[in-house]
């Protein structure tokens, strides 16, 4: 029995070790978050006015002044809690360097060091790519998202009801960030496909032979995540199936230099066997 109660004792060392490990890993990140958080809510009106250009744009696009352009809150804590949720968004995105470096330092010890240098650049692309997918959205899909819905508006001539569009700062708030996110992760799609390919989960024919699958995809993962207009939908499903085929082209790119490695280092185990 003790030799089994010792048994036992050994192996949860590590596994406490890890735990503790991840505690302190996790400390970091939440204080890193809590840290942006509360910088983010401190200039939550500013963010949001920031936020608020595209649509100012969009205005201008529908032919109305830009400098009248105007958003309602209904409730009285609506404009707060939409302020707190700008806190969060710009929190997660400010702090996320952060947070990905104490992934990294928690995976990386079980890692070779040629997995570890494998990594690095995909935790280096993500963002980047995240940012890009963002940067899309702001400069050019909110505010053709924004000028399809203002142009239904009526101005009230000829014997029409005047119909406006007086957008609530929370459902505003949701309609970008809703974008932001789908971009950003459409985004991902090269990395994510680079990474499975490395471990050879997938690969170019595969990807090759399910392009036309992955297009309907695309159009109905585009119609559900994002609002119901052509407009954004087709935006978002165009641009999945663009990183769709840069991922095809990185998947063959990995597997070109796996069959080069491969062939290198059985020339090098013939010649040692030769010698």
């Amino acid at each position: 029995m003790n030799k089994i109660d010792d048994d036992i004792d050994k192996s949860s060392a590590p596994l406490i070790e890890h735990l503790i490990e991840l505690r302190r890993r996790l400390i970091w990140a939440l204080v890193a978050f809590f840290i942006a958080f509360l910088g983010c809510f401190h200039y939550a009106k500013e963010l949001f006015n920031l936020l608020v250009i595209p649509y100012q744009w969009a205005v201008g696009w529908a032919g109305f002044d830009p400098a009248k352009a105007q958003l309602i809150y209904t409730a009285p804590q609506e404009f707060f809690f939409t302020q707190v949720k700008i806190a969060m968004f710009g929190g997660i995105v400010i702090a996320f360097p952060v947070i990905a470096s104490q992934i990294y330092k928690f995976v990386a010890p079980g890692l070779y060091r040629n997995e570890r240098m494998a990594f690095l650049p995909f935790l280096i692309a993500s963002p980047i790519l995240f940012l890009m997918g963002g940067a899309l959205v702001y400069f050019f899909f909110t505010p053709m998202v924004m000028w399809f819905f203002l142009a239904m508006q009526q101005q009230g001539v000829a014997g029409e009801v005047q119909i406006s569009l007086l957008p609530k700062v929370s459902e505003y708030l949701s309609l970008i960030m809703t974008l932001i996110f789908a971009f950003g992760l459409v985004f991902q799609l090269p990395v994510v496909t680079t990474l499975l390919a490395r471990v050879g989960l997938v690969g170019y024919e595969g990807l090759k032979t399910k392009r036309k699958y992955a297009i309907v995809i695309a159009f109905i993962v585009a119609a559900v995540i994002t609002p119901p207009d052509p407009v954004s939908q087709i935006g978002l499903a165009l641009p999945t199936i663009l990183l769709y085929e840069i991922s095809i082209w990185m998947a063959r790119l990995v597997e070109k230099k796996r069959a080069a490695a491969e062939t290198q280092a059985q020339s090098g185990s013939s010649e040692t066997s030769s010698s």
